[in-house]
């Protein structure tokens, strides 16, 4: 009962995090877009009241109503087509035999089994997408088919179906939601600041009625438009570290086998191969983001700030500490 009570307050906190992101970006939109009506003239602030149709705020709110959910609904469709995967089907034993070990990770984790893809690729890797574990996806590369024996298949196999048991796959789908509208807008905002030729025209008139506070709102938005799309990617980051060493933790949960993800993880690490097929948009949905490749164990601040994974040293340092073995290891984060 306890490991179920677990996945049940990680599945709450993670629909938790994903509501709070969803109504952070509806306030950073609203925030550009209201900023935007202000310097096309849509909306004035003549004698301390509002005036005139809040045109590009709406824009601005159905924009992100529109990118949110088509990324809900078809997100996980457009990141396997970005990676050009296709359907994995039992037409070799060894592609009998990760669609075995997704059946079996998926009894461990007491939910239906996704539904498989396959990556053309040299590259050991793998990632989980799609909305809820009703509608998820985990899709590997040939690399990985052809270099994991089946223990270490599990151990990846566990790490991705822990992200879709623990609504982590949907949490990350709105962040990334998320980071792209807001940098979307800002692009948007800065295009119509400078290339507008009522600038100066509406500057005289919020001179004329005595607009100090509307200039201070024109710097703010610009300020918000500067760096929100910077603190929405630090957001993300962030998020998707944490993220890592969960699926770590509940890979072994789920294969009762440290070993297997341990070794997984060390025959990633010994690749020479770079995954071609991965974008900077689906980077973070890896088990090792490929745009990063095998990074040290550093622990300067911006190393890891500017990060979607953890050092992959540190994530095998975790896994040698539950065996016991030699190694720098900190305790597994709880939730």
């Amino acid at each position: 009962m306890t490991a179920v009570s677990d996945f049940r307050s990680l599945e709450a906190t993670n629909r938790r995090e994903t509501a709070v992101l969803v109504v952070a970006m509806i306030a950073v939109l609203a925030a550009l877009g209201f900023g935007l009506d202000l310097w096309a003239g849509s909306i004035r602030i003549t004698g301390g009241s509002l005036s005139g149709f809040p045109l590009l705020t709406i824009f601005a709110l159905i924009f992100g109503g529109v990118q949110a959910v088509i990324s809900f609904y078809g997100g996980a469709r457009l990141v396997l087509l970005s990676v050009h995967a296709r359907p994995l089907t039992p037409d070799t034993i060894q592609h009998q035999r990760i669609l075995d070990t997704i059946n079996e990770m998926a009894i461990a984790a007491r939910m239906p089994p996704p539904r498989a893809y396959l990556m053309d690729d040299p590259a050991p890797n793998a990632f989980a997408t799609g909305r809820d574990p009703a509608h998820s996806v985990i899709c590997v590369t040939q690399g990985l088919v052809d270099t994991m024996d089946r223990e270490e298949l599990q151990g990846v196999i566990g790490h991705e179906m822990s992200h879709i048991r623990d609504y982590d796959i949907r949490t990350m789908m709105m962040v990334a939601v998320m980071v792209g509208g807001i940098a979307m807008l800002s692009d948007f905002f800065f295009r119509m600041m400078f290339y507008s030729g009522a600038g100066g025209r509406r500057s005289n008139d919020d001179k004329n009625n005595g607009g100090g506070a509307i200039i201070l709102i024109y710097i703010a938005t610009f300020i918000l438009a500067a760096v929100a799309p910077i603190i929405a990617q630090l957001v993300a980051m962030a998020i998707s570290r944490q993220r890592e060493y969960l699926a770590d933790a509940y890979s072994v949960e789920f294969t009762r086998n440290p070993h297997a993800l341990l070794r997984a993880l060390e025959q990633i690490a010994k690749s020479e191969s770079p995954l071609k097929a991965a974008t900077s948009g689906t980077g973070h949905l890896f088990i090792v983001n490929p745009r990063e490749g095998v990074r040290e164990d550093r622990e300067r601040f911006f190393d890891n700030l500017l990060s979607t994974h953890p050092p992959l040293t540190k994530r095998i340092a975790r896994l040698r500490a539950m065996l016991g073995a030699p190694g720098q290891a900190t305790a597994v984060p709880q939730s």
